[in-house]
This record gives C-alpha cells, sequence and structure tokens, in this order.
C-alpha cells in the first residue's frame, strides 16, 4: 500500500492527478465521499485545492513582502547608527569628553581605567584520576579579584617539602606527566595574571 505524501509539493501532484484519474473513471468511482467538482459552497476535491493554492501564493507573497520589509528596516537602521556614530564622535570632540555635558545627550565620557588586581583564590582543587607517573587535576576559578591569565601548579614532597613550580595552565585542569614515583606528593594552584598571584587553593595528595 502506498504512504500518503508528506510534502506540500507532493500533496498537491497527488490530489491533481486524483482529479484528473477520478474524472476518466467516474464510472468506476460513483459514490466518492468528497466529488471531484461541485458548485461552491459544496466541499469537492477541486475547490479544496483552489483554496489551498490560493492561501499558499498569499502566503509567499507575505513572506517575500515581510523579507523586504526586514531588509528595508536593518538598512534604516545601519543609517540610523551610522548618523549617532557620528554625533557622538562630534559631541565627544567639543566636549574634550567631559562627562557631565555628554550625559546631557545620554552619553558619558572616557571611562577611568581601572587598575589590574591579582585574581582571588582557585576553588575545589581535586585529583580525580592518577596512575604511574601522572595525576589529572581540576579546579574551578576564582569568584573574586581580577581575571586570572594562566594558573601555576606547585607541588612539594611531604610533610614539610618546599614549594616548587612545576607546570602553568591556561584552562582551569590540567594533566602532569612524569612524575616523582613513590613518593607522597602534594599539589596546589595559584592563578596569575599581570598584577600578580592569587592566593593558593586548598592541596591535594598523590601517591604515584
Amino acid at each position: 500500500m502506498a504512504n500518503f505524501p508528506r510534502t506540500e509539493p507532493t500533496i498537491l501532484a497527488l490530489v491533481q492527478e486524483m482529479i484528473a484519474g477520478l474524472t476518466a473513471n467516474a464510472a468506476t468511482f460513483p459514490n466518492l465521499p468528497v466529488v471531484v467538482s461541485a458548485p461552491p459552497p459544496i466541499p469537492s476535491l477541486t475547490l479544496l485545492t483552489a483554496g489551498y493554492t490560493t492561501a499558499r501564493d498569499a502566503a509567499m507573497a507575505a513572506q517575500a513582502a515581510a523579507e523586504q520589509a526586514t531588509t528595508t528596516k536593518n538598512a534604516n537602521l545601519d543609517a540610523l547608527i551610522d548618523a549617532m556614530k557620528k554625533d557622538l564622535r562630534y559631541a565627544e570632540t567639543t566636549t574634550s569628553f567631559d562627562d557631565d555635558l555628554l550625559k546631557k545627550i545620554g552619553w558619558s565620557g572616557r571611562k577611568t581605567p581601572q587598575d589590574l588586581v591579582a585574581p582571588g583564590q582557585c576553588r575545589t582543587l581535586e585529583a580525580p584520576r592518577q596512575g604511574e607517573g601522572w595525576v589529572f587535576l581540576d579546579w574551578k576559578q576564582p569568584i573574586d579579584g581580577g581575571k586570572p591569565a594562566a594558573y601555576k601548579i606547585q607541588r612539594r614532597e611531604r610533610p614539610a617539602g618546599d614549594w616548587q613550580d612545576v607546570a602553568t595552565a591556561m584552562d582551569s585542569e590540567t594533566t602532569l606527566v612524569d612524575q616523582p614515583r613513590g613518593k607522597d606528593l602534594e599539589y596546589r594552584v595559584l592563578a596569575v595574571n599581570k598584577a600578580g598571584d592569587g592566593e593558593a587553593s586548598n592541596t591535594v595528595l598523590a601517591v604515584l
């Protein structure tokens, strides 16, 4: 058994073929539930097909008009933005970027650059996976301080070894390889930027 078509073009093609076939073979199909043709308002395949095609053409015309309207709107918006920027640049120059004067037209002067500050403390350092000579570390970035530029990973031998820089990471996770084996090692992470180092994170232990 054939499957009923799912797209509009194939549905339209089928109904046109049905109208032609049913008209040519009326004796074979004498009692159709929906007749091929009848005076309005009696529903018929011909009338319903015409209604669909009229509505389809109207929808296509409306869509084309909407697309043209959107294009026109965007062009006008671009022109408006360009004009606004020209006036704002003029106002900035005329007032020497005076904030009080520029606020009168809804604008503002140059923002005072803020000094860069060191990042805050990295959070919840973990070592969820480790193996012979390697350890995977992940942590959460600081929630205060300046934006980190990178992360410094430090290591020491327990219980009281000196902290040493062993790697730098750009993201909040890293895998360290070629680590000393058979030792109790402790790791921590510090967020860093040009202003300095943040407070060290919590520590995690690893025996590799």
